[in-house]
């Protein structure tokens, strides 16, 4: 299983000045940052933690892979947060997925959310870590109430705020044609999941355009926060070579032309010409004397 397409959509909103969302789509890795601290601090916790991602050398697959660069992203935004005060306090959600052979690794923490569009069905993947989501989760809230809280902002888990974060983890065995996306809460504060997988599904010819129709229905919906789609798709069919590589290719298989042997050098044979004459023509010489002797 490999990754057929990617698509990326980033919006600032209709609300926000600055975009404190920050994204990865470097395949086969992909992540969602949502930056919060004020001012301009979610805006650097967002990047630091996506840099990070991008940045680190990390060993292993799967799970022990992604909780490796999660907590690497996260050192980078405390230990920022902790020497400068400007930013002090700051932190991020981040959701990443890696895929692989054995399949999709999800790391999560925060309520950004990954989604997959299986069948024609979209099923969220990942639990939100906020205040609202628990209250659900417990029975306290019901969904319907969660949509309308006032503290439905409010995360209880967030990366960056403290030395070491718990990172959620789980894998999905892919199949082809699955869409995932991965996305910000200002797509889904603003757009529900059954708006999202029919949006997914009309469009799924160009992911691109899908991500894009998102993002523009989250702003027509009021665009209350940062609006940030990454999507990709899986396929199980073979990568094609690309056809640079095969002239490359067929250019260094062709045979190299023939070379034709060095002439032999003939000069030591000119040299011993003129002693060969000479020779010759004092043995004539004497033939001759020997014949006038003997008359």
């Amino acid at each position: 299983m490999r990754v057929a397409r990617t698509a990326v959509a980033t919006h600032p909103g209709r609300k926000r000045r600055l975009n404190e969302d920050a994204f990865v789509c470097e395949p086969p890795l992909f992540a969602i940052a949502d930056g919060m601290g004020g001012a301009r601090a979610g805006e650097v916790a967002s990047g630091l933690a996506a840099a990070a991602l991008q940045e680190n050398q990390v060993n292993g697959a799967g799970a022990e892979r992604v909780v490796a660069l999660m907590q690497a992203a996260n050192r980078s935004v405390y230990e920022r947060s902790s020497r400068d005060a400007e930013v002090a306090g700051m932190g991020t959600t981040m959701t990443v997925a890696l895929v692989e052979d054995a399949g999709i690794t999800f790391g999560h923490v925060g309520d950004s959310r990954a989604y997959v569009l299986r069948d024609g069905e979209l099923e969220q993947l990942t639990d939100d870590h906020s205040l609202v989501a628990e209250l659900v989760r417990s029975g306290k809230l019901s969904a319907e109430e969660a949509e309308h809280h006032p503290q439905r902002s409010v995360i209880t888990r967030a990366l960056g705020t403290d030395p070491d974060v718990d990172v959620d983890t789980f894998t999905v065995e892919g199949r082809e044609s699955d869409v995932y996306v991965l996305c910000s809460d200002g797509l889904t504060d603003m757009v529900a999941d059954d708006e999202i997988g029919a949006v997914l599904s009309e469009r799924r010819e160009s992911l691109e355009d899908a991500a894009n129709e998102l993002v523009r229905r989250a702003n027509k919906n009021g665009g209350q926060d940062n609006i940030t789609v990454v999507a990709f798709e899986l396929t199980d069919e073979p990568d094609e070579p690309d056809e640079r590589t095969l002239e490359q290719t067929m250019e260094q298989t062709v045979p190299a032309p023939a070379v034709s042997p060095e002439p032999k050098d003939r000069s030591g044979l000119r040299r011993f010409l003129p002693l060969t004459i000479l020779v010759l023509a004092i043995l004539v010489a004497a033939a001759v004397l020997w014949v006038l002797v003997q008359r």
